[in-house]
């Protein structure tokens, strides 16, 4: 029922910036909170950035400070701003939401994030 999918990914220099969007569909998109994972080669998927339905905002430590979470719900769209990149920041970027009705989480195909050193 709820299809997500993400864009803006890319290939930036340590220290430039890259804006993700995340399109959903299937779902009513303003009552739902919003997530960003993140997941590098051969590590542990780990939570990004989440935005709630009345737009409370809390990061991973790792970016907070750098990457800002927002969301557009006439577009029903979720951004990632991320700002200051760093090589560590290299990554598959996920779009995630819990599906209340189905009791799941739903997830992106994701977009890839390199920073080059």
């Amino acid at each position: 029922q709820v299809q997500l999918v993400e864009s803006g990914g890319g290939l930036v220099q340590a220290g430039g910036s890259l804006r993700l969007s995340c399109a959903a569909s299937g779902s009513t998109f303003s009552a739902n909170a919003m997530d960003w994972f993140r997941q590098a080669s051969g590590k542990q998927r780990e939570l990004v950035a989440s935005i709630t339905s009345g737009g409370n905002t809390n990061y991973g430590d790792s970016v907070k400070g750098r990457f800002t979470i927002s969301r557009d719900n006439a577009k029903n769209t979720v951004y990632l701003q991320m700002n200051s990149l760093k090589p560590e920041d290299t990554a598959v970027y996920y779009c995630s939401t819990y599906g209340r009705s189905s009791l799941r989480r739903y997830w992106g195909q994701g977009t890839q994030v390199s920073v080059s050193s």
